[in-house]
C-alpha cells in the first residue's frame, strides 16, 4: 500500500497532528479520500493499543473543528492491515465547498486541498472561486412546509441501536436551520408529511395495466425505506426448477444488492430541485427505479461507478448511518456492480433509473448459491430454523445473517418479537434490551 491523491498515511494520532488540515483537503478535492491512521510512511501498520480511544477522539475532532458541518461525508472504521488493525477515516467530496478549519475562517490558514499526496493550502483566489459556486440550496436551509412534527418513529430507529436522542437531538442531527426553524430534512423525518414514495406494479412489459400501486410514503423516510424493502421483499418471487439432482430455487432480483439500490434512491434522492421522491416499478420482466437529480456537478460516470461518494443529502445520509441502514460510505456501488452490469444505469438530464431485468430461471448466480440453503425458505418453519441457530447466544446481525433478512425492522416485528412474546426467545441482558451488546437465546424446554 502506497500513498496516492485519495490516501493519506499517518502513524498515530497525536495532539500536533493536523487531522482536520486533512479532512478538509479532501472535503474539498472532488474525489474525497481516505486516511490511514496506524501506518507509516513505508505503509508498514503500526500496533495500536488505544485504537478504540483514538477513534473517539478522531470522530470529535472532525465533528468540531471542520465547519460547514462534515456530519455524513465521513466514516471512522478499523480496517486489518497485515493482520494488524488500523483506523481508516473515509472522507466523502463534499457539496458546500470550500470547507475549512473552523479555527481559522475562510483564509489560506484554514483552506487546503488534495495536490498530489499533500493536502496544500488554497489561494484566496481558489477560495472565492469554490465559494461561488458553493451549493447553498441543501436541505438543511429549506424550512419544513409544516411546524408542528413528532418524531416518535425516529427515536424508536435510534432505540434500536442502543442509542438515546437526547433533548437537543434536532440541532446535533442538523435538522434545524440557521434561524432554529425545523428543517426539509426534520420533514422528511417527522412521523408525518406528505412524501409519496410508490410501488408500482404493472401486467405487462408496459404500462398499460395497472395491477397494484402502494403508497408507501406519508412516513419518516427511514420507515417508510423499510416499508419499500419489506414490499420488494415480497414481490421477489421465487420460481423453482426441478432437476435430476435437486431443485434449484431462483428469485427475481438479488437482495442484497437491491437493498443497496433502494437505499440509495431514496438518500441521494434530490427532493430539493425536483419535489419528486423515487418511483419503483415492476414489470413482468425487470423493475425499475428512478430517483431525481442528476450526478453531482465535476463527477465522471468513471468515478461515480468507481465508488467515489459525493452524498447529495448528507444530513439524512448521517441519520442513515446512525441507524445502521447504510453500512459505510462509498461502499454500495461496489456490492451493486458485483452482481448487475453497468448498463442498468440510464442517465438521464434530470434524472438517474435503474432498469433491472428479472434473472432467468436458468443460469442464475443466486439460484445456485441458494439451493443448499432452500430449506430455511419455507414459511413454515423459519422461526424453527432460528430458534434452533439461537441454541447459542446470538446477536441480531448474527441472526438476520443466517435469515438472509435485510430489514432490521421487519425482522424484529416478525421474528423477534413474536418469539420473545410467546417465550420462546429470551435475552441475554433482559433488563437492559436495547443494550448494544444485546443477544438472543433459544429458551430450553
Amino acid at each position: 500500500m502506497i500513498e496516492t491523491n485519495r490516501i493519506e498515511f499517518k502513524r498515530q494520532l497525536t495532539r500536533d497532528m493536523d487531522i482536520e488540515k486533512e479532512v478538509v483537503a479532501f472535503l474539498n478535492y472532488r474525489e474525497g479520500g481516505i486516511i490511514y491512521v496506524g501506518i507509516d510512511d513505508n505503509g508498514k501498520p503500526v500496533q495500536n493499543p488505544n485504537i478504540d480511544d483514538d477513534m473517539l477522539a478522531l470522530k470529535n475532532r472532525i465533528r468540531m473543528g471542520i465547519s460547514p458541518s462534515p456530519m455524513g461525508l465521513f466514516d471512522v472504521t478499523v480496517e486489518h492491515v497485515e493482520n494488524v488493525p488500523v483506523i481508516k477515516v473515509f472522507v466523502a467530496s463534499g457539496s458546500e465547498k470550500p470547507y475549512y478549519k473552523t479555527k481559522y475562517g475562510l483564509s489560506e490558514k484554514g483552506c487546503f486541498i488534495r495536490v498530489g499526496t499533500a493536502a496544500e493550502p488554497m489561494t484566496q483566489e481558489q477560495i472565492e472561486d469554490l465559494y461561488s459556486h458553493r451549493v447553498r440550496n441543501s436541505l438543511r436551509n429549506i424550512r419544513s412546509p409544516r411546524k408542528n412534527l413528532t418524531f416518535r418513529q425516529l427515536h424508536i430507529y435510534y432505540e434500536a441501536q442502543g442509542l438515546k436522542l437526547n433533548e437537543h437531538f434536532m440541532e446535533n442531527l442538523d435538522l434545524l436551520t440557521d434561524t432554529g426553524e425545523p428543517n426539509y430534512v426534520a420533514y422528511l423525518l417527522a412521523d408525518e408529511n406528505s412524501t409519496s414514495i410508490k410501488v408500482a406494479k404493472y401486467a405487462g412489459t408496459d404500462r398499460d395495466i395497472l395491477v397494484a400501486n402502494n403508497e408507501l410514503g406519508y412516513c419518516s423516510l427511514l420507515k417508510a425505506t423499510d416499508n419499500v424493502l419489506d414490499k420488494l421483499h415480497v414481490e421477489n418471487n421465487v420460481s423453482s426448477e426441478i432437476t435430476y439432482k435437486r431443485r434449484v430455487d431462483s428469485p427475481m432480483w438479488d437482495e442484497r444488492a437491491m437493498r443497496e439500490i433502494v437505499i440509495n434512491a431514496i438518500v441521494h434522492n434530490d427532493y430539493y430541485t425536483n419535489e419528486v421522491p423515487p418511483k419503483f416499478e415492476i414489470f413482468s420482466d425487470r423493475i425499475e427505479i428512478t430517483s431525481a437529480g442528476r450526478l453531482p456537478i465535476g463527477m465522471t460516470k468513471e468515478e461515480f461507478f468507481s465508488g467515489i461518494s459525493s452524498p447529495r443529502n448528507k444530513e439524512l445520509m448521517r441519520v442513515f448511518r446512525d441507524v445502521d441502514m447504510v453500512e459505510s460510505l462509498g461502499s454500495g456501488m461496489k456490492r451493486i456492480l458485483q452482481v448487475y452490469p453497468k448498463r442498468i444505469f440510464i442517465f438521464m438530464d434530470n434524472f438517474i433509473r435503474l432498469n433491472i431485468p428479472f434473472y432467468s430461471q436458468k443460469g442464475s448466480k443466486i439460484a445456485q448459491a441458494n439451493s443448499t440453503s432452500s430449506h430455511k425458505n419455507s414459511t413454515s418453519s423459519k422461526k424453527e430454523f432460528l430458534l434452533a441457530y439461537c441454541a447459542i447466544p446470538r446477536s441480531l446481525g448474527e441472526m438476520m445473517h443466517y435469515m438472509n433478512m435485510r430489514s432490521r425492522h421487519s425482522f424484529i416485528s416478525t421474528y423477534i418479537n413474536p418469539l420473545l412474546e410467546e417465550g420462546l426467545l429470551q435475552y441475554t441482558i433482559p433488563d437492559q434490551p436495547t443494550h448494544p451488546k444485546q443477544q438472543y437465546v433459544a429458551k430450553q424446554k
